[in-house]
């Protein structure tokens, strides 16, 4: 990852994350299946391997046992979302730059050019839930792009605002189907901190997503 300036702004349209009950389960199982599939191959590749031993037993237990802690805390997170209509119990220090740090370690990007400028972002939120905000963005960037692409990642302070804005290059999107390419959550997490995204079709294919929180700084 190369460091850069961050992506130019742009006017874009204000989109909003509400949906029904039906909906966010159905997004929530979405969210879930990728984190399940991977603890099942590391539980199988594990008891596949004749040679493994007591040691190799136990990282695999460990490893499966932290990503169902971190699922768990993201369950709880979201059914808070949904008991509160979408107000938020826990409010603690975040700042986006680390959170969306996280998020781009967690993702294989060697394929990708990818320009990355994060700068300090302080907020207040959830923990949990930005950083299934930031992991869904990236994840986003990454699924819809092309072969050798570009991902741009960058947080920012700006006018009273903590900014994290991520675009990728891709097929073209139309302006209506903007919304909708797996961010519902990422509008929900948005609308319970107060934080407003903006959502803009590249001219060359693509999109970028600009999630702004208050309090940046």
């Amino acid at each position: 990852m190369s460091g850069a300036s961050a992506p130019a702004a742009a006017s874009a349209p204000v989109v909003r994350g509400a949906f029904g009950r039906d909906r966010f389960v159905a997004f929530v199982a979405h969210e879930l299946r990728a984190p399940v599939a991977l603890q099942r191959a590391l539980v199988e590749v594990t008891l596949a391997d004749a040679d493994a031993d007591a040691a190799a037993l136990r990282e695999m237990g460990e490893r499966v046992l932290a990503a169902c802690e971190q699922q768990q805390r993201l369950i709880d997170a979201l059914l808070d979302l949904t008991r509160t209509r979408c107000r938020l119990r826990r409010r603690e220090p975040v700042d986006l730059a680390s959170i969306t740090e996280a998020a781009l370690r967690a993702h294989d990007l060697s394929e990708l050019d990818t320009v990355v400028a994060l700068e300090p972002a302080r907020t207040t939120g959830d923990p949990d839930l930005l950083a299934r905000l930031g992991a869904n963005l990236v994840s986003n960037a990454v699924r819809h792009n092309i072969a050798g692409g570009r991902v741009e990642v960058a947080t920012r302070a700006e006018a009273g605002r903590a900014v994290l804005s991520v675009a990728n290059t891709g097929p073209p999107v139309p302006a209506a189907d903007g919304v909708g390419l797996g961010l519902a959550i990422v509008h929900a997490i948005a609308d319970a901190h107060d934080a407003v995204v903006t959502a803009q079709a590249r001219p060359g294919g693509g999109l970028r997503i600009d999630v702004g929180f208050p309090g940046g700084r």
